[in-house]
């Protein structure tokens, strides 16, 4: 996909960009923090043919706007995403994130439950068991700086490198993609911005509220992912009852990457018993 083939909103007075591609079921695709909609391209040609795919660039990502007197936190995103949802006049969404995506999902189906047919979680974050390193040291007001000079090609490869299982997938132009928003100073202080935002402890006031959810939820881990937790998942399915568990052997925290057919296999499943 495309920049030139994304359409833009202006909610709460920014401006939000998005594809949306496909016919069906509305399902909205939510992507992490050191991401934007990119990592779901290979994703799109095996679910448009049957769902209508709304995939935003979060606040502060890929080409949405990068304010940074405004907080990126996951209760913002999710309200922004409800009234994008709104503008778009779209009711009820399949809600799929990935990584902090997931948290914003938790965050949505709580607070706006009658706008959710049901929440996929992809290597998600949830409870304290997060940010993890190196999101922690981009907190810190000297890193930060730091961070802004040094951040540079080959340790940022190396990184990705690390959140895949399958590494030839690392092409130089899915590192472009990658680099794309961090490349510029306006990215990467958008980036260390949201990584100041991010706060564990607007999950940890969920966990009651978890156990009280009523739609159908699918927890998937990617076994390789080396950031995040596999007790993060296995707590999750514990607490919220009509809850899917599932995972995937060959897939790293990007098991977008890695393993899309498998991972749109559970996807359409899902949705189809849904």
């Amino acid at each position: 996909m495309r920049a030139q083939s994304m359409s833009r909103c202006k909610i709460n007075g920014w401006q939000i960009a998005y594809h949306r591609i496909g016919k069906g079921e509305p399902v909205m695709l939510i992507h992490g923090i050191t991401t934007y909609s990119f990592i779901w391209d290979r994703l799109v040609p095996l679910l448009s043919d049957k769902y209508e795919l709304i995939i935003p660039d979060l606040l502060g990502c890929g080409y949405s706007d990068k304010p940074l007197n405004v907080e990126y936190s996951l209760i913002n995103h999710a309200e922004i995403l409800k009234n994008l949802l709104s503008n778009l006049d779209i009711e009820k969404v399949h809600f799929v994130g990935h990584d902090v995506g997931g948290g914003i999902g938790q965050i949505f189906i709580i607070r706006y439950p009658e706008r959710l047919i049901d929440l996929t979680m992809i290597n998600t974050v949830a409870y304290d068991y997060w940010p993890v390193q190196p999101i922690i040291a981009m907190r810190t007001p000297i890193i930060r700086q730091l961070a802004m000079a040094s951040i540079d090609l080959g340790s940022f490869k190396l990184l990705i490198r690390r959140a895949l299982y399958h590494k030839d997938r690392l092409t130089r132009e899915l590192f472009e993609k990658f680099w794309q928003q961090m490349k510029t100073n306006e990215g990467r202080k958008a980036f260390l911005h949201f990584a100041k935002c991010l706060n564990n402890q607007h999950l940890m006031d969920l966990i009651e509220d978890l156990r009280r959810i009523s739609q159908n939820v699918l927890i998937i881990r990617g076994n390789a992912d080396v950031f995040l937790s596999p007790k993060i998942s296995e707590r999750l399915h514990e607490d919220i009852p009509n809850s899917k568990y599932v995972k995937i052997a060959t897939g790293g925290h990007f098991i977008q990457e890695d393993e899309p057919e498998q991972l749109a296999g559970h996807l359409i499943s899902f949705f189809t018993k849904t």
